[in-house]
């Protein structure tokens, strides 16, 4: 399991690629592509728009609360246990296998804020993958050679425990 210790928080709290005010204005930068999402409202407001998340990853929270908007995405879902602050080694299998056999639901019991670090570094360059910013609005990070550098420098920030 890896750890985000607390001095290298700071460091995730700026978005990891384009913030938008709301998924309507992000539309036309991710039609016609593989999208993945990372949380439950984002995910929610994604299927509202008419389009489904190639993978989604959910932990039935927003903001720490209980989410009212938990998406119901026709796909098979895959649990795993992903504490706040985390990134498992469950977590990492369950976006791998996800990928391999989209389309996929990830039910995070925990956290999956940072689910979008690996996801990012194990999905497919030519995607996009969508997390909500809290307060501000949707980020949307292309999956490319850059991306998957980024990630790799992130994870280097995370302790082995």
């Amino acid at each position: 399991m890896l750890r985000l210790p607390p001095g290298n928080r700071d460091r995730f709290r700026e978005p990891f690629g384009d913030l938008y005010p709301d998924l309507a204005r992000a539309r036309s930068r991710i039609a016609g592509k593989t999208v993945y999402t990372v949380g439950d409202v984002v995910t929610a407001n994604l299927l509202r728009e008419g389009m489904a998340p190639t993978v989604a990853i959910i932990d039935g929270q927003t903001m720490r609360l209980p989410c009212r908007h938990t998406p119901i995405l026709d796909a098979p879902r895959i649990r795993v246990a992903n504490p706040a602050g985390t990134i498992t080694d469950a977590l990492v299998d369950a976006i791998h296998t996800a990928l391999a056999d989209p389309p996929a639901l990830i039910q995070v019991e925990g956290e999956e804020d940072l689910a979008v670090i690996p996801l990012v570094d194990a999905a497919p360059e030519g995607g996009v993958v969508l997390y909500g910013q809290p307060g501000e609005g949707v980020v949307v990070r292309d999956i490319d050679a850059d991306a998957k550098t980024i990630a790799k420098e992130m994870l280097l920030l995370f302790e082995r425990i």
